[in-house]
C-alpha cells in the first residue's frame, strides 16, 4: 500500500443540467494544478439531487458516463461520483468508478432518502463495493448511506478509505459534520466526504463542509460555504500503524458480519 493523493470536487450545480455540469467539472479538472490518482465529484454531479430520472436519467453509455470515462482516461487518474442512471425500468442513484485503462464498476446507493421521496422514484441497491487502488482497499458510499453504521461497518478491516459523495443540505450540516469523523473512529480508517455547495431548484441550500478524517478521527481537511477543489495525500502508514497500536477492531460483533457484499468488479490497480 503506497500513499494516496485524492482531490475533492466541491462545487455548486446547475439544476438539471447535464451539459451545463460537465463543462463545468471540465474547466476546473483541466486546472488542477496538483498530481491526483482520484478525483471525487459529488452525488448527482450531472444534475443536482433531482426526483425527476424520467426526464434526465441517462444509461451506461450516455453522456455523463461517456464524459468520466474520457476523463479518466486522458488524465491518467481515477474519477469518481453519482448519477442518475436508467437500467431497464428502473432508475439507480448510481456512484461510478470509473479507471483510466476503462475499467468501470458501480454501487447503487442503498439508503434511499425517504423525506425527499427518493424512495419512490430510484431503486435502492442491494451489495456493497469495494475497489482497489495503489494498494488501498475503497468502499464509496453515497449520501443518507452515512448515516446508517452496519451498512458502512468496517469487518476485518474490509476497506482503507470510505467516501461518501453527497448533497448534503445545509439544515442537516451538523449532522454530517458529526458522523463524518464517527464513521472513522468507528472503523478505524480514513472518511472522505465530498457534498456539493449553493441553492438546488428546491431552493435547498448546500453548505459545503466536505473533509477528510484519519482514521483516529482527526480532521485533516475541511472546507466551508465556499468552491474548492483541493488534493491531500492519505499516509498509508497512518492506517497500518494506528490499527496495530490500537487494535479495536478485533473486537468487533463479528454476528453482524453477514453483510451482501459482492467482491470488486475490478482487480486492484497495479502499482
Amino acid at each position: 500500500m503506497q500513499d494516496l493523493k485524492v482531490t475533492l470536487v466541491q462545487t455548486s450545480l446547475f439544476w438539471e443540467d447535464i451539459e451545463a455540469n460537465l463543462e463545468m467539472f471540465d474547466a476546473k479538472l483541466d486546472r488542477l494544478a496538483s498530481p491526483t490518482d482520484l478525483i471525487i465529484l459529488p452525488e448527482m454531479f450531472s444534475t443536482g439531487f433531482s426526483m425527476h430520472p424520467q426526464k434526465l436519467a441517462e444509461t451506461m453509455d450516455g453522456r455523463a458516463v461517456s464524459w468520466a470515462r474520457a476523463k479518466a482516461r486522458s488524465m491518467g487518474v481515477v474519477i469518481t461520483g453519482s448519477l442518475m442512471i436508467k437500467e431497464g425500468d428502473a432508475f439507480y442513484n448510481r456512484l461510478i468508478w470509473v479507471r483510466p485503462d476503462g475499467g468501470l464498476a458501480t454501487y447503487d446507493k442503498k439508503h434511499l432518502f425517504r423525506y425527499a421521496g427518493e424512495h419512490k422514484v430510484y431503486r435502492p441497491g442491494e451489495r456493497l463495493l469495494t475497489v482497489g487502488l495503489k494498494g488501498w482497499k475503497i468502499r464509496p458510499f453515497i449520501c443518507y448511506d452515512l448515516r446508517f453504521p452496519l451498512w458502512t461497518r468496517n469487518f476485518d478491516n474490509a476497506y482503507d478509505l470510505a467516501i461518501f459523495v453527497a448533497n448534503w443540505p445545509e439544515r442537516r450540516s451538523a449532522h454530517w459534520r458529526s458522523l463524518l469523523p464517527a464513521r472513522a473512529i468507528e472503523n478505524q480508517a480514513y472518511v472522505i466526504g465530498v457534498n456539493r455547495i449553493g441553492n438546488d431548484g428546491n431552493g435547498y441550500y448546500h453548505s459545503g463542509d466536505s473533509a477528510v478524517i484519519n482514521p483516529a478521527g482527526r480532521m485533516l481537511f475541511t472546507i466551508g460555504h465556499a468552491p474548492c477543489t483541493r488534493t491531500i495525500k492519505l499516509s498509508a502508514a497512518a492506517v497500518t500503524e494506528y490499527r496495530k497500536g490500537f487494535p479495536a477492531w478485533q473486537d468487533a460483533d463479528k454476528d453482524l458480519a453477514d453483510l451482501p457484499c459482492s467482491p470488486s468488479c475490478l482487480p486492484p490497480q497495479s502499482d
